[in-house]
């Protein structure tokens, strides 16, 4: 296995979604390496950024496979990339080892649908398997206390640019 210095980031996609309460969805994972204890288990939606794909249309296809949801406005976007590490001891677990941490661009969406059209348990019209095995509206300056601690700088920078559009 590569060193960890000299393995590359995976680029990938998050998403701040906001509904018109001012509250942002976070899902609970339903697993992985990355688990230290039941409290940091918490996300919003993520994933990955297929070669050549958009990043905001990469965004919209992860949310529906993740969690369901297609009525979204786009809200704003934070200009850079945000990366993180993931620890040294789950690099062998995660993406069979390929990557160190994520590069993400990062967008705030409106939802502007229905809480019934949310579906964890059947995610993408049931066409992919569920990521999140439960979710809630959540305020956003909560969110960096619920995530993995390696990914709070990031939240927390999420918090920072996408706080203002998070008021009803």
């Amino acid at each position: 296995m590569a060193r960890f210095e000299d393995l590359p980031y995976r680029l990938g996609i998050g998403m701040a979604v906001i509904n018109r309460e001012g509250l942002v969805f976070i899902g609970r994972r339903i697993g992985g390496p990355e688990h230290v204890d039941a409290t940091h288990v918490w996300q919003m939606p993520q994933g990955g950024l297929d070669p050549g794909e958009d990043p905001y249309q990469c965004a919209l296809r992860e949310l529906y496979e993740e969690t369901n949801i297609r009525s979204v406005e786009y809200l704003a976007a934070i200009d850079e990339w945000l990366a993180y590490d993931i620890p040294r001891e789950i690099v062998g677990q995660a993406w069979q080892g390929r990557y160190r941490g994520q590069r993400q661009k990062w967008f705030a969406l409106r939802f502007t649908g229905d809480d019934a059209e949310i579906d964890v348990e059947r995610p993408g019209g049931g066409q992919h398997k569920p990521e999140f095995a439960a979710w809630r509206w959540e305020p956003i300056q909560n969110l960096p206390d619920l995530v993995v601690p390696f990914k709070r700088g990031v939240y927390e920078r999420v918090v920072k640019e996408f706080a203002p559009l998070a008021r009803p």
